[in-house]
């Protein structure tokens, strides 16, 4: 048994291959792949000029993407497309477990793998070591997960600036010292289609799969709030035993808590009380860090592997409520808003082929280049270096400040 993202197979490192070949081989159809597997119609970018530059002056480059939707990475095709110039992409571990197809494919086309499970030394030598030599651009996803909103940034993982630290203090230490930058890429989706036409028909499942009579004639708006105080009634009564009342931001928060605080306090011991400080994302990674060792050295008993996988499967709904953004819908929502949402509830409700909506417009935008320095001002409470790098992302894809 094994969750979407999570398997109790032992991990084994998963190497890039070093050719070109296969690279422009996949670069001759990577458009046509992705309209017709994502819905990705048309394209544009913007900024290529920044990347260039860097290119010529022989910089280690780490090209940091935000990463709303699962079509992020083949989309990363059409940049390399565009600029000629094949890279290595750090993957989640997970995308290698899909098929023989992308087991084979993807280290041919500079994607190697890393364990967001636990400390992956093999990905993360391997990373530093390709921007300390400069041989290709790096492309590692800074938010670590799938945010499923294009309107919101999730905090940044810090081991991005670890690598590019890294990365930096070699360069430096070399006979012709040479400089790391990281390359902020914002992918902005646009919904170019239909919206009641693609959404009615997903809307009348979800209906269905809780025995309600399809609520045609309602604003697509208010049939989706709907459904989401269904949703989350549902899970309330599973994991807390009764339904909450009041806004749904703090039901939402008080759900993920039920899941998250009694598993900290059986699995992490000492450390529970100062875990919820954390992000969520950090708080199920550290959770799954501790549930999964037993499960992939199968040192428990059928009943204790089946109560492991529960607590596992309770992971995946804390990371779910997460992504439903506070007011995320609004009054006036945005028709990716709507999409996005109702995608979040065919991943909740388990669906196993999520409707793709088309056509979809995906604007790529690179900013300028992010100088790395090899030491980090330990003054500062946060890390600039990603500060800035959350910063320039927000400004690219049209976000406040945060």
């Amino acid at each position: 048994m094994e969750d979407v993202l999570v398997t109790d197979q032992r991990y084994v490192f998963i190497p890039p291959k070093r050719t070109t070949l296969w690279t422009w081989f996949v670069a001759t159809w990577v458009r046509a792949y992705l309209r017709r597997a994502w819905g990705l119609e048309s394209f544009e970018l913007h900024g290529l000029e920044h990347l260039r530059a860097s290119l010529a002056a022989g910089h280690g480059i780490l090209i940091a993407p935000n990463h709303c939707r699962l079509s992020d990475p083949p989309s990363i095709g059409m940049l390399v497309k565009a600029l000629r110039q094949p890279i290595y992409i750090m993957a989640s571990a997970h995308v290698f477990r899909d098929g023989w197809f992308p087991r084979f494919m993807l280290p041919r086309v500079g994607a190697f793998s890393v364990n967001r499970e636990g400390l992956d030394r093999e990905a993360l030598k391997l990373a530093i070591d390709i921007l300390t030599t400069a041989e290709r651009p790096l492309v590692v996803f800074p938010e670590g997960v799938t945010s499923r909103t294009n309107d919101r940034l999730i905090p940044l993982q810090d081991g991005v600036a670890f690598m590019a630290r890294a990365a930096a203090k070699n360069r430096a230490a070399q006979p012709s010292p040479g400089q790391v930058v990281i390359h902020p890429l914002a992918l902005r989706y646009h919904f170019r289609g239909d919206l009641e036409q693609t959404l009615d028909p997903i809307l009348r499942r979800l209906e269905r799969n809780l025995s309600w009579r399809p609520r045609t004639g309602t604003p697509l708006r208010d049939r989706i709030a709907r459904l989401g105080h269904a949703l989350l009634t549902l899970k309330e009564m599973e994991f807390h035993g009764a339904a909450r009342i009041g806004p749904a931001p703090a039901r939402l928060a008080a759900l993920r808590e039920d899941i998250l605080q009694p598993l900290e306090r059986r699995w992490l011991g000492a450390r529970a009380a100062s875990a919820a400080d954390d992000t969520v994302i950090m708080r199920v990674k550290n959770l799954r860090k501790a549930l999964l060792p037993d499960l992939v050295e199968n040192r428990l008993t059928p009943a204790e592997r089946a109560e492991r996988w529960r607590q596992l499967h309770s992971l995946t709904v804390a990371e779910q409520t997460f992504h439903f953004p506070p007011d995320y819908l609004g009054d006036s929502p945005t028709p990716e808003r709507l999409i996005e949402t109702v995608e979040r509830y065919e991943e909740a409700f388990g669906d196993p082929k999520p409707a793709i909506p088309r056509p979809l417009h995906l604007s790529m935008t690179v900013g300028p280049a992010i100088p790395v320095s090899p030491q980090r001002d330990k003054r500062a409470a946060t890390d600039p270096l990603m500060e800035t790098l959350a910063s320039s992302l927000r400004s690219l894809l049209g976000l406040p400040p945060a």
